[in-house]
């Protein structure tokens, strides 16, 4: 775990497609000063506007999470987002000359390995954390998302499809720096062939295809090499659950457990979160509490 604030060492270039979009996409991350945060500045527009990444500038969760602010927005954050949290990057400046970001092979390995390249920067300033003190839960319909005192920052994610390659899964991880390299950062965006015929009619998905989705039909895996890992899916719900919980603006001690929640039911979540203050506080960490 780390306890002083941290930001990328130098700026980092990559450019893609974004998925529904399917438009060309480039993008820089730049160093911040202590305090920053994460932003998002849209240099395609004039006096390149910019927006924190903060759970109260969502306007849409749809079909991922989308920020905006005085009628701009940026589009299908998640996966930048999940690898500043697995990495722990409080400070960013993301430039963008498109609405939505780039899709990059449906993973969050690019952005994972072009910012270990930079470097990582850690600035002189103490990290503050949200320290959970009492459990927080949501239930309905079947979905679930709580949060409870731990040590660490933990997520628990489950999922459920009926469908003979996907069935149930679970997978839980105490995160750090190498954890999510190694076992998060590169599962992939998956969906289900129907859906994405579906999608296509509406004018949605242009940037999707093989390269960077996990396209599953009644029976088999259209991708021709396959999964990356056995449980792809459930590793790749939880990146996208790393990406919404970040939009809390501060790191977390505490375990999240997640089943069967999406983009939509996490903000709400997030939302109870922050109703819910004396179930937490915000506290400098200078070493890990014991649990």
């Amino acid at each position: 775990m780390h306890f002083k604030q941290r930001t990328v060492a130098k700026s980092i270039k990559c450019s893609g497609t974004g998925i529904h979009s399917g438009k060309k996409v480039n993008l820089t991350i730049k160093p911040a000063p202590i305090n920053h945060g994460i932003k998002f500045k849209r240099i395609d527009l004039l006096d390149s506007p910019s927006i924190s990444a903060h759970f109260n500038m969502i306007v849409d969760t749809s079909l991922a999470t989308v920020i905006g602010y005085d009628g701009f927005i940026v589009s299908t954050i998640e996966h930048l987002m999940a690898t500043f949290v697995g990495l722990s990057i409080d400070n960013a400046l993301v430039e963008i000359d498109s609405y939505e970001m780039p899709i990059m092979d449906g993973s969050a390995e690019v952005f994972t390995t072009s910012i270990m390249a930079a470097g990582i920067k850690e600035q002189e300033a103490q990290r503050c954390f949200f320290v959970v003190k009492k459990p927080i839960e949501l239930k309905e319909n079947g979905k679930f998302v709580g949060i409870y005192p731990e040590s660490s920052f933990k997520i628990t994610c489950d999922i459920d499809y009926d469908h003979p390659l996907v069935k149930k899964q679970s997978y839980t991880i105490e995160l750090s720096d190498n954890v999510f390299e190694r076992e998060i950062c590169r599962a992939r965006t998956f969906g289900f062939l129907h859906e994405y015929e579906n999608l296509k009619r509406f004018g949605l998905a242009r940037g999707c295809s093989l390269d960077n989705v996990v396209v599953i039909d009644e029976k088999n895996i259209l991708n021709k090499d396959g999964l990356r890992y056995k449980n792809e899916f459930v590793r790749h719900k939880l990146l996208d659950c790393m990406g919404d919980f970040a939009l809390l603006g501060m790191p977390v001690l505490g375990h999240i457990k997640v089943s069967k929640s999406g983009h939509f039911f996490n903000q709400a979540f997030l939302k109870k979160f922050f109703a819910q203050k004396k179930s937490w506080e915000t506290s400098i960490i200078h070493k890990t509490p014991a649990s």
